[in-house]
Order: C-alpha cells, then structure tokens, then sequence
C-alpha cells in the first residue's frame, strides 16, 4: 500500500535526522524522543526479529531522554508502547508479562505528570485489562 510506503518514508527520515541531531547535541531529550518513537513506528515494518532489536534501540533512546528530563511524559508514554510492543511480540507468556507490567507503570508515570492527556488514560486503562486478562487467563 502506498501510505504505508509513505508511513515507512517518513519515519525513516525521522529517524535520519534524529540520528543527525544527536550528533550535534546529545542533550536534546526531546530529539531522543522523536528517535525512539521513529524507531518504534519503524519495527512494524520488520521482521519479528528485527522488529525486537529496533523496539530495545528505541527504549534505549527513550530511556535516556527520560535520563535528561525525568517528567517528560511524552517519552514516558512512548516507553509504555514499547514495552508493549515488545510484549505482543513475545511467545512465553510469563516474559510478556512482565514487558506488559512494565508498560502499565510508563503509562501510569504518563498519566501522573499529565492527567488530562487522554491517550495516556486510555493506554493505562488498556494494559490494566491486558495485565488482567493475562493474570486470570494463568490461573486457568
């Protein structure tokens, strides 16, 4: 499909210029940001494995915005999206849990320094029923 051509486009470019950036200033949390959040849009287009290297690259960026501006809520959320992504991309159930626990606490940190921000409650509302689905579905 071509918007997802276009889609890829894009954030390749994101991520280009991300990189770019940080070589002139790795300081900048919020390039850190667009990178990660570049590198998690691109791992849709990848291959499970490949997909699983870019999600850990992308927390490693996100991780480390958040290591220069620890209330940035934006990195915050992303990081929720990838610990979840890496989730769903996890066979052992036991082992998605925990990306999924970890999911639900980025979000709830989102939801704190941001409580207005509807995507951040409804993300936080969506990995409780997963956590909770996931959590009764192991007693069975």
């Amino acid at each position: 499909m071509q918007s997802d051509f276009d889609r890829l486009l894009f954030f390749e470019h994101a991520r280009k210029t991300a990189e770019a950036t940080y070589q002139m200033n790795p300081q900048d949390a919020d390039n850190l940001t667009r990178w990660g959040g570049a590198l998690l849009e691109l791992s849709q287009f990848q291959n499970v494995s490949d997909s699983k290297k870019m999600i850990e690259d992308a927390i490693t960026r996100l991780e480390e915005a958040l290591s220069l501006n620890p209330n940035k809520h934006d990195a915050l959320w992303c990081l929720g999206n990838a610990h979840t992504s890496h989730a769903f991309l996890t066979s052992d159930q036991e082992e998605a849990k925990v990306y999924f626990d970890k999911a639900a606490g980025y979000f709830q940190q989102a939801v704190s320094e941001d409580p207005n921000n509807e995507l951040y409650t409804k993300s936080l509302e969506v990995a409780a029923k997963v956590l909770s689905c996931l959590f009764s579905c192991a007693i069975c």
